[in-house]
């Protein structure tokens, strides 16, 4: 992947700055051979070892700026590789559709962006920083060994002919242990994420031990992973170290020798020992630069697995829906079945919504009724048949911009760890093709709310009254907010629509979160609205002034809602009946009542658990009176 392409510049700059430095580096010990040998005449010594020092010194400046300046691009240039690759990888993440999120699991997903990426980045700056250094070093010591005597210098690399080999076996090992070590990795983040995110229900089944255990468990896994391969690391640098010594002693005796036969003087002596003891560091840096660059391409392979991955719902292309949209929806002989499996959650379903229809879909648990309403704004497409909107294929629709004229409230409210007004006001922000003209059309109001909400202003309920007010939040939230029932709620909080909420909307009630996500769909106005089971966990009576309110929204738009409540639907102008993924009947809440079918079986059940509990609390209710009034 072309990530160093927008840095070449500054890394064949980096790599010149290593072979400069490197240049410096070498050059110290050929001037200190140069000042040892003019010791043998002592009248021109002392000015030649002057300007040996003041040489020497004015290298190791130059060399010393040069690695800081190599150090500063190559590493700098690893930094924004790892930065360019992990937004990569978000973005591709917020590309794949919902099977690929289904089947795989958030922690190895947080592994793969997080300590991957950081293996990748050591593989890509300091390895191939040092890698550069130790083909650059070794050429210049080797050429210079070779000037001073080249028998010495084979002699001296025997030894180094066994590292080639050591190293290929090493890097192997080091590759499969490094994958493991990844894997295990994964496996405890997942949990860890899982037990954060389900902390209440590991509370509430007293898992704590149990879960505290299985995490020591898996940690001690990942430990042992991690000594296997330390075992593996700990053993390649004394090897590294035993055939440079065994080089060193070889130079020693035999360069020993040759200065005494006058073969080398002693300056040759001294500078080739030198040069040995740098060619040294670039042979034990060959297994740490090996290291890294095992690890950083097991981590590249996880990480590409996953960019491989092509979304099955493509994003960017095709027609966007037009301002005049009319909000038709039709189903033919639909099927779907969730990828890798070999049952059909729905079956040949056919029927077809009128623009400004608002149409229920009921059926009894698992029949299908959140999976066709996913098929709408293209969660999922079907694995036969077709889904058409105002008579196109919604294949043919780009589906950013299909999404943009909808608005979903799913049966799991989620909820960010951002303001109230944030989270409803959720997509108002966000921009798409035609939104210049639409501001030329006169919303420039929306960008003073916007300002001011960044700039910290926000507001509490009272503020919305006056509507000039320089923290008055986006008049679609609040509008919105009223239509939810929640409005009058957000004032009770410290900062009104400025409060921040936690983790998943964590300080808010269950009710409340339905009511945040149902306003987030009704603020972007969309022209059609999705309700899958979006009041499950709101009271009957705030259930009641709700869907009061939005009979007014719902003449305007077209309208799918889905409740396991037949009587919250009873007033749709259109009842779909679904029962294990069929269309078993359709029509008004009278004629499905006179049909004697699956629905009219649904509400005989209903009515009959709201009397068992209304004659249970009625029971609960006279036995808490009963002793309060009983004489003393």
């Amino acid at each position: 992947r072309p990530y160093f392409r927008p840095y070449r510049r500054g890394l064949v700059l980096g790599l010149v700055l290593v072979a400069v430095s490197n240049l410096f580096t070498v050059a110290g010990p050929w001037l200190l051979r140069l000042a040892i040998d003019a010791l043998e005449n002592p009248e021109v010594a002392r000015g030649l070892i002057l300007r040996y020092a003041g040489l020497v010194v004015l290298f190791a400046l130059l060399g010393g700026a040069a690695k800081y300046g190599m150090r500063e691009l190559l590493n700098g240039i690893s930094r924004r590789v790892e930065c360019d690759l992990r937004a990569d990888f978000f973005r591709h993440l917020l590309r794949l559709d919902a099977s690929f999120h289904g089947r795989e699991r958030t922690g190895d997903i947080m592994a793969r962006a997080t300590n991957d990426t950081l293996a990748v980045r050591q593989a890509v700056g300091p390895a191939v920083m040092y890698a550069v250094n130790t083909v650059v070093m070794t050429v210049f010591v080797l050429s210079l060994m070779l000037w001073i005597s080249p028998r010495l210098t084979a002699l001296a690399l025997l030894p180094m002919l066994l590292l080639p080999p050591s190293v290929l076996w090493f890097g192997r090992v080091i590759h499969r242990r490094f994958q493991t070590i990844q894997e295990q990795f994964s496996t405890l983040s997942t949990m860890v994420q899982e037990n954060l995110t389900g902390v209440r229900q590991v509370r509430a089944y007293v898992q704590e031990k149990d879960q505290a255990r299985r995490f020591h468990d898996m940690n001690r896994e990942y430990m042992d992973r991690n000594l296997h391969l330390v075992k593996v690391q700990g053993a390649f640098h004394p090897i590294m170290g035993l055939l440079t010594g065994v080089a060193t002693i070889v130079v020693l005796w035999v360069g020993g020798g040759e200065v005494m036969r006058g073969a080398i003087s002693v300056g040759d002596f001294v500078a080739f020992f030198f040069y040995l003891t740098l060619l040294t560091w670039p042979m034990i840096a060959l297994g740490w630069v090996v290291n890294l660059v095992q690890r950083g391409e097991a981590s590249m392979g996880r990480i590409n697995r996953v960019l491989d991955t092509a979304p099955a719902i493509r994003t960017g292309t095709g027609i966007r829906p037009g301002d005049g949209l009319a909000g038709t929806v039709e189903f033919r002989g639909v099927s779907f079945r969730h990828p890798g499996t070999d049952r059909d959650v729905l079956r040949k379903v056919s029927f077809t919504v009128a623009a400004g229809q608002t149409v229920a879909v009921v059926g009894p648990t698992g029949s299908g009724k959140s999976t066709l309403v996913s098929l709408i704004p293209r969660i999922h497409d079907p694995t036969e048949g077709v889904v058409l909107l105002d008579g196109v294929p919604l294949q043919e629709y780009d589906p950013a911009e299909l999404r943009r004229v909808m608005g979903v409230v799913p049966q799991d409210t989620f909820l960010f760890s951002e303001t109230i007004a944030e989270n409803v006001g959720l997509g108002l922000d966000s921009r798409g093709p035609g939104d210049e003209d639409r501001e030329a059309a006169g919303l420039e109001e929306r960008d003073v709310a916007l300002e001011d909400r960044e700039a910290g202003l926000g507001g509490t309920a009272s503020d919305e009254d006056d509507p000039e007010a320089p923290d008055a939040p986006d008049p679609r939230i609040v509008a919105a907010a009223r239509v939810a029932q929640l409005h009058e709620q957000v004032a009770d909080f410290p900062r009104g629509y400025l409060t921040p909420l936690g983790e998943r909307g964590i300080n808010l009630s269950g009710g409340q979160k339905q009511r945040a996500s149902l306003a987030r769909a009704l603020a972007r106005d969309p022209r059609i609205l999705i309700l899958d089971d979006a009041l499950s966990a709101v009271d009957t009576q705030t259930e009641a002034r709700i869907l009061g309110e939005l009979r007014d929204q719902l003449d305007t738009r077209t309208a799918f809602l889905i409740s396991h409540r037949v009587t919250a639907v009873m007033n749709a102008d259109r009842i779909l009946v679904l029962d294990d993924g069929e269309l078993v009947e359709e029509g008004t809440h009278a004629e499905l009542l006179a049909l004697g079918g699956v629905y009219a079986t649904l509400l005989r059940r209903q009515l009959l658990e709201q009397e068992v509990s209304g004659e249970e609390a009625g029971a609960v209710a006279a036995a808490g009176s009963g002793p309060a009034s009983a004489p003393a």
